[in-house]
């Protein structure tokens, strides 16, 4: 059986978990958030704790409940804390700003890059070169900071660009004459 599977998902306080054929459904204070369930997995919720096991021996099934349990740990913690990703903008008039639910960029195009953020993320810009993302669903929470990223990903020689704040960017040595 997968070590992660093996280890139950505890559910906090103001955190409620229902488990049906088709879904898992996890309810706490910041919100309310589903997936589907595999056909793989066997959960039950008893006593405070989510477990998972896998419904035959196939290696599939046991990759599966491993998964399982980790997307509904980071579903528990979603809704209970929230996730949030913190970028940073790098370089000479390099600037953002969050209206509602849009991102204003300006990244050195010759066009300002406006970036709708989906339902349950929002974007805040604590200062013009920091941007944080926030939001329930730490998989859109991280896709959305990827697609900012992807704009103007930073590059080798001054490290002009967005990256997260815990990124670390090599910088390559310039060419020598």
């Amino acid at each position: 059986m997968s070590r992660i599977g093996k280890n139950p998902v505890v559910v906090p306080d103001k955190v409620e978990v229902a488990v049906n054929a088709a879904e898992i459904l996890v309810k706490g204070p910041l919100g309310t958030l589903t997936q589907k369930a595999s056909a793989d997995v066997i959960v039950k919720v008893a006593e405070g704790k989510v477990t998972f096991e896998p419904a035959s021996g196939s290696i599939q099934a046991n990759a599966m409940s491993g998964t399982m349990r980790a997307l509904v740990a980071n579903m528990v913690q979603g809704v209970k804390q929230g996730f949030e990703k913190k970028l940073t903008l790098v370089g000479v008039g390099y600037k953002a700003q969050a209206q509602g639910t849009k991102l204003n960029l300006a990244l050195g195009f010759s066009h300002p890059v406006v970036h709708l953020l989906p339902e349950g993320v929002k974007a805040e810009t604590p200062t013009p070169t920091e941007i944080l993302i926030k939001g329930v669903d730490r998989q859109k929470v991280g896709q959305v900071a990827a697609e900012i990223r992807a704009y103007k990903s930073p590059e080798p020689y001054k490290g002009k660009g967005v990256r997260y704040a815990d990124e670390t960017v090599v910088i390559k040595e310039t060419k020598k004459k």
